[in-house]
């Protein structure tokens, strides 16, 4: 009779059994556990330090697993912990008999003296973690790109993003008690409360940033309009006041225009000159100057700009990960959601459907990297066939109703001007010639309003309103009073600061945002 080896099934996960098939013991440091989980029973400070760098799946045995949880639940109700508060916490739990009673708390505490050098150990016992997560990853991946039915677009997404996870140290959790997360919340607000200026991103409006505290991370925002109201144009500007002013990294997706005719912009923002003069490259001696000069502050900015052409949300998702893990990105920009593409296994379909997978998707990278992102969108044509006011509504926005429930904010820009709107419709009736409206349409964690800014088409730009609502008035301001050395003399007129583009009318059935 042959002999036949038995079938065992094991309960332990495919990484488990590929390293014993090899004879090979996954990466551990029981005895570090050992004296780490001493070191909290007997010293207060040891606690202290290493709460905020484990967790209780880093613990390779499941003893030290059950014992570290009753740990961080005497912590977490402010107990004293030591060797009888635990043995309680654990009897408490039922699960006293399964760390081996009282008698392994005491051979714990007995392996070690102090609480010296704990944080070097735990930090050595989470780099087991990482590398058995890596192991557990590695063996998942191989085993799915072995899969025929798997698609190869998902089989990237979430290889990438289970490294990304394991690369930033947060290994996703089932969930959270109550009581944590009134304690992360409490700690949030008191460093809100301490830190001068706005809890978020500045936007660079002021108006727009006492509304909403700036740009707030995991936050997806929506800015839509119909062509040619400046999307492209009202967030370059953010981006720079964002990446030049307050030195915070700026990724900027640019599904439309070319990353050169996006920095072009930029430059005429920056600088003063027309786009038609940096179009042709016909400038003065002391333009090439002014040039060289401005652009300086642009050239160090933190701004990452991507061009690539229709983009699917799954490779942005990765470009994503990667400029925020290399880095830094704090805010994300995409111009704009309609040229997306979902990518993956969506085929088939309608264009709703995918439109609503990207904005799902769009929200769901907001708080895996924890930054604002804002995406632009088109609106439908509604708004031109409407009679009576051209104000966009939130039933405006084209192709999904899945974008105003994905997003926190849903935001319009209104240029009555393009329209041949001549004044506001308010009690005023102030002139509408270089203004717009920003209106925050939807706003799910604060109020709603209409901020009138200001709108240079010429440059491309967006800027605050002010007393000085054109260059006009300005130069009048400036020329009064003997001793004021920004006199009229020493302005440049408004053709040498626009150039003969400033009187271009804007097509509204061009599809770009500002001619350019």
């Amino acid at each position: 009779m042959e002999n036949t080896k038995p079938i065992v099934k094991l309960s332990a996960d495919r990484s488990d059994i590929i390293n014993l098939e090899r004879g090979k013991i996954p990466p551990q440091a029981i005895d570090l556990e050992e004296v780490v989980l001493g070191a909290m029973m007997i010293d207060k400070k040891g606690v202290d330090t290493v709460i905020d760098i484990l967790h209780p799946d880093v613990f390779y045995k499941e003893a030290h697993k059950y014992i570290y949880e009753a740990i961080v639940k005497l912590f977490e109700s402010s107990e004293p912990i030591d060797l009888l508060t635990v043995s309680s916490q654990l009897r408490k739990d039922g699960k006293l008999e399964l760390i081996g009673n009282d008698f392994y708390l005491i051979q714990l505490t007995q392996k070690v003296s102090s609480s010296a050098h704990i944080e070097f150990h735990a930090r050595i016992i989470l780099q087991k973690f990482i590398q058995r997560s890596l192991i557990k990853i590695s063996s998942e991946i191989i085993e799915d790109a072995y899969d025929e039915t798997t698609d190869v677009f998902d089989l990237l997404d979430n290889a990438e993003a289970k490294l990304y996870e394991v690369t930033q140290g947060n290994i996703k959790k089932s969930s959270e008690t109550a009581q944590s997360l009134v304690m992360q919340a409490k700690k949030k607000i008191e460093e809100i409360s301490n830190k001068e200026g706005l809890s978020g991103i500045p936007s660079g409006f002021d108006k727009l940033d006492k509304l909403t505290s700036g740009w707030q991370p995991s936050d997806l925002i929506i800015v839509a309009a119909r062509p040619g109201m400046g999307k492209t144009a009202l967030t370059l500007s953010m981006a720079r006041n964002i990446a030049v002013n307050s030195n915070i990294p700026v990724a900027f997706f640019s599904l439309e225009m070319s990353s050169v005719q996006l920095i072009t912009r930029l430059i005429s923002s920056e600088t003063g000159l027309s786009s038609e003069k940096l179009r042709t490259g016909k400038l003065e001696k002391h333009e090439w100057e002014q040039l060289n000069v401005k652009v300086k502050g642009l050239e160090k900015a933190p701004l990452f700009i991507d061009d690539t052409p229709s983009l699917s949300i799954f490779d942005l998702r990765a470009k994503a990960r990667r400029l925020a893990s290399q880095h830094g990105i704090r805010l994300i920009v995409i111009d704009y959601l309609q040229l997306m593409t979902a990518g993956g296994t969506q085929k088939g379909g309608n264009r709703e459907q995918e439109i609503s997978t990207i904005s799902r998707n769009l929200k769901a990278l907001a708080k895996e990297l924890d930054v604002p992102v804002i995406a632009l969108s088109q609106l439908s044509r509604a708004v031109e066939t409407r009679g009576g006011s051209k104000r966009p509504l939130l039933s405006d926005l084209r192709e999904s109703g899945a974008i105003e429930q994905d997003a926190d904010i849903v935001s319009f820009i209104y240029r009555p001007e393009y329209y041949k709107i001549e004044e506001w419709d308010d009690e005023e009736r102030s002139p509408t010639q270089g203004q717009a409206e920003f209106i925050v349409a939807k706003h799910r964690n604060g109020g709603l309003d209409n901020i009138r800014l200001k709108f240079i088409g010429q440059l491309g730009k967006f800027d605050n309103l002010d007393d000085f609502d054109s260059p006009f008035e300005f130069q009048s301001k400036m020329n009064e009073g003997d001793d004021n050395p920004f006199t009229t003399k020493n302005l440049p007129s408004a053709d040498d600061a626009f150039g003969s583009s400033m009187n271009q009318e804007f097509n509204p059935d061009d599809d770009n945002d500002v001619p350019f």
